[in-house]
């Protein structure tokens, strides 16, 4: 049951991605191995949305590890359908730090028999462009993985999430695979010697890593260049992107002003779904941490919307005419389309 729940919320958020994005753009698919094992390395800057863009979007099946406070609640049965694993961090109290010892080890049986997993090598997750500097935890397990498995080619991939906004719904994403590493390649030399070898794949990471970021680097030109990541320029590929932003004098243009009166117009955009926005941004008030806005938006605006829908197309049913449910489900996916093409623009 659980399998299977997993494989159809993998489908519905696979369609789901094409509505809730302007544009969602994927490459280097062909670097993704066909055979082996894969420790999937992105960058962590939207919440729980990044691990749902990795998963649906790689091609495999997924296992993640995922902060231990979210488990043992009601929403276990779910985080286990999702083949979540639980980690456990010194904030979580010393004592709970030697549990991850068996998490681990289940981590490694997994990378050892064919399975992949997902684990973000970033210390946290945050709501710039850049890359933090990575942790030595994602090469430890993937090389402790391998060191068990030496027959089996384990792999550490390189994953870039770029966002064209972090919040709001219909910006652009491009989702970036780099080079797989193969680790069979460094097993002699982590035998050797295993902290150097650490370093030097967290170091051969972190450059793959950044290839695949339209901004990796916190230097002081940041703050300029990220003015550029706007709507006006994220419909151009990642590498025509990546490359205008790397020269002093690009072709990118700056974010549009927005014209007087058209917050009015959004706003009567927004009257037909107006029952909906209302509980999307309620809910979206209770979470202070703005990484996990566009996560929310993302996941509560499906389920609501969908609500929506269903009470719309059951008024038509009531009145015993189904093309008045077909009608106001028309309505309502027209404004809220053509609200959220207007704002996106702007952003």
């Amino acid at each position: 049951m659980k399998k299977l729940f997993y494989h159809f919320l993998v489908a519905v958020l696979s369609l789901y991605n094409r509505f809730y994005f302007r544009r969602f753009r994927v490459y280097g698919r062909e670097n993704i191995p066909k055979k082996g094992s894969v420790l999937f390395s992105p960058n962590h800057q939207n919440a729980f949305l990044d691990p749902l863009l990795v998963g649906t979007s790689c091609g495999k099946s997924l296992h993640s590890l995922t902060r231990s406070d979210v488990f043992g609640g009601p929403y276990q049965w779910f985080l286990d359908a999702l083949q979540t694993l639980p980690v456990y961090r010194i904030r979580d109290g010393y004592d709970q730090l030697k549990k991850n010892e068996a998490v681990f080890d289940r981590c490694h049986a997994l990378l050892g028999n064919g399975q992949s997993m997902m684990m973000f090598s970033e210390g946290q997750h945050h709501d710039e462009y850049f890359l933090q500097p990575l942790s030595k935890g994602s090469s430890r397990l993937a090389m402790e993985a391998q060191l068990k498995a030496p027959d089996h080619p384990i792999y550490i991939q390189a994953i870039g999430l770029n966002f064209g906004h972090h919040i709001h719904p219909f910006h652009d994403v491009h989702i970036v695979y780099g080079k797989a590493i193969l680790l069979q390649d460094y097993l002699e030399e982590y035998k050797n010697n295993a902290p150097r070898t650490l370093n030097k794949l967290r170091n051969l990471l972190q450059k793959e890593m950044k290839a695949c970021l339209w901004l990796p680097e916190n230097n002081e030109e940041y703050r300029d260049k990220k003015v550029f990541i706007n709507a006006q320029n994220t419909s151009l590929s990642f590498h025509e992107l990546k490359a205008q932003l790397t020269k002093e004098e690009s072709a990118l243009k700056f974010k549009r002003s927005e014209p007087t009166g058209l917050r009015l117009l959004q706003t009567l955009l927004g009257l037909f779904n107006l029952l909906p926005y209302a509980v999307v941004k309620h809910i979206m008030k209770k979470f202070k941490d703005p990484v996990f806005k566009g996560s929310v938006n993302y996941l509560i605006g499906l389920v609501v919307f969908l609500l929506w829908w269903l009470f719309l197309g059951g008024i038509g049913v009531f009145l015993g005419d189904i093309n008045i449910s077909i009608l106001l489900i028309l309505i309502s996916l027209t404004f809220l389309y053509s609200k959220q093409l207007l704002k996106i623009r702007y952003l």
